[in-house]
């Protein structure tokens, strides 16, 4: 597995004059609009690192982007993987660890979730403040990788404070605080949505949002000691009263809405890096 992860890194390393951002970003499913504000130094197709995932859902563009936004160097992942497509969680986080290797100090992550608190609205960022891993399993499971991280990495905060700060003074500073939430995530293998009772099972646990994504990456994130930002887009709404059968189209809608205030958002962020 290090094998792998140092040989992806050489590679993206040669084809970039040994680019060193200070951050990575990781769009999630409608949200990539946000590669178009990156100025864009070298940009690498997943298909040409060795040992590379491949994306495979729709609109997920499997590319990797070294440039600018916002004044810092960022690395940005345009497509994410998920255990639903059939990887291992250690595939799944394979790109954070590389981003790791490349040199990034902080990690910025977006997903598309559904909202199941009743008092979030279509097209809101939820800032995600904890959350709760229903996948089954998880990157750190077998041998420890020691270069990486510890064999125990304490998740008392997966979500770094200060980052989520600068995100709520940045939401403010935009005109955002209204539609922008602070909230819990659980993530879930997917790829079927839930069912009724699934939505109130997790909204009785105590989340706020639901998805497929973003957990097995924050947990690597952690283990190599990276602070987090994640965001959800509130792509469709899943509380009692609101709940009705998801098209895939509404939800690129509601993410499309969402596109620019999270654009703004995040360039805001890495600016004050």
């Amino acid at each position: 597995m290090l094998d792998h992860l140092h040989e992806a890194t050489a590679y993206i390393q040669s084809q970039s004059n040994s680019f060193l951002p200070q951050a990575g970003i990781i769009l999630g499913t409608g949200l990539g609009a946000l590669a178009k504000e990156v100025e864009v130094e070298y940009e690498i197709n997943y298909a040409d690192i060795p040992h590379f995932p491949l994306s495979t859902v729709e609109s997920h563009a499997g590319r990797l982007l070294l440039g600018r936004l916002g004044g810092k160097k960022v690395a940005v992942l345009q497509g994410r993987f998920h255990y639903y497509e059939g990887y291992t969680m250690q595939q799944v986080v394979m790109p954070v660890r590389v981003l790791k290797l490349l040199g990034i100090s902080q990690l910025l992550v977006s997903n598309a979730a559904g909202g199941l608190n009743p008092d979030f609205n279509l097209a809101d960022l939820m800032l995600i403040d904890d959350h709760i891993n229903l996948q089954p399993t998880n990157p750190l499971i077998g041998a420890n990788l020691d270069e990486l991280g510890p064999r125990f990495p304490d998740m008392f905060a997966p979500y770094d404070a200060d980052l989520l700060a600068r995100a709520e003074a940045a939401a403010q500073e935009l005109g955002q605080t209204a539609s922008t939430r602070r909230g819990v995530y659980v993530s879930v293998p997917g790829p079927m949505l839930e069912t009724p009772a699934e939505y109130r099972y997790l909204r009785t646990i105590g989340a706020d949002a639901v998805g497929m994504s973003t957990v097995p990456e924050v947990i690597a994130a952690r283990h190599l000691g990276l602070p987090v930002l994640a965001v959800s887009v509130i792509t469709d709404l899943c509380a009692p009263g609101h709940l009705k059968p998801v098209v895939l189209a509404d939800i690129f809608a509601a993410a499309g809405q969402a596109e620019p205030r999270l654009t703004a958002l995040i360039r805001a962020v890495v600016a004050g890096l």
